[in-house]
């Protein structure tokens, strides 16, 4: 049986080490220097992540401040999320792995089964479907508002949001399974011209974005959610899991990166 290394990072992180930590991990799975890795995590405080290649001046930046909320730019595409109350996934894994083969939605529909798998063994009754971003009319900066290449849905609402990168051998997808909130407060630290578009992109999103506390009669905790995912990911992708912490150069590496990138905010605003 397969194995897959599972980090259950249950003491939650700020926005730029949560980066680090992925990138690190996806370097030395890539690398061939750690098996295929799933990592599990929160974030403390909250914050906005920004896709790699978005503009910072989607941000209102005064705003986000008046919140105490943080600011990262992901190592992956796609537009705005704001972390918080929820469950991140990040999955690394060598470029030539079976979840891997194929084209990019190839790899999102194997790598969507675990996923879709873990929520219904929470009881959900889930959809999984493919998305044409380039059918996509809407340009707005929410990630939870417009399509991505395959989603994971319940009662026609986005539940899952992901975003994959591919380079150096290997392949990196993290993605975030909002728990509870206001999944419209994203757009309260956006810029908009005027507050009348700031309120129709907030019903748009709450009208395409749910949470697990409003789909569920009980709401579950982050380690409920954990361990319905461990499950449906053991489960889907037929593999052993071993559960184990970051090693040294792992850690080495993700305070390099924070230095470097992530904690950066030159870096972060750098679009």
């Amino acid at each position: 049986m397969p194995q897959l290394r599972l980090i259950r990072d249950s003491q939650f992180g700020n926005g730029p080490r949560n980066m680090a930590t992925d990138c690190a991990i996806f370097e030395a799975v890539s690398a061939g220097r750690q098996p295929p890795t799933m990592r599990l995590y929160g974030w403390e405080p909250m914050c906005l992540s920004l896709g790699y290649g978005q503009r910072s001046r989607d941000v209102d930046m005064a705003r986000l401040r008046a919140r105490g909320w943080q600011l990262v730019r992901r190592p992956t595409g796609g537009k705005a999320i704001l972390h918080g109350d929820e469950l991140t996934y990040s999955l690394c894994l060598p470029i030539n792995h079976p979840l891997a083969a194929g084209n990019i939605v190839d790899s999102y529909q194997r790598i969507g089964a675990g996923l879709a798998r873990g929520l219904e063994c929470l009881g959900l009754a889930i959809n999984s479907e493919l998305k044409d971003p380039r059918d996509n009319n809407r340009m707005g900066p929410v990630c939870f508002e417009i399509a991505s290449h395959y989603e994971i849905t319940v009662a026609g609402r986005k539940l899952v949001g992901s975003a994959q990168m591919r380079r150096k051998g290997g392949l990196l997808q993290h993605g975030t399974i909002p728990i509870c909130g206001d999944v419209g407060r994203i757009c309260d630290v956006l810029s908009f011209e005027r507050d009348e578009e700031r309120e129709s992109q907030r019903q748009s999103v709450r009208e395409r974005a749910v949470t697990l506390e409003s789909t569920m009669a009980s709401p579950p905790s982050w380690d409920d959610v954990a361990d319905a995912m461990t499950s449906g990911v053991e489960q889907a992708y037929g593999c052993d899991i071993l559960c184990q912490e970051l090693s040294g150069d792992e850690i080495d590496r993700v305070e390099t990166l924070m230095t470097e990138q992530f904690g950066n905010h030159d870096w972060t605003v750098k679009r």
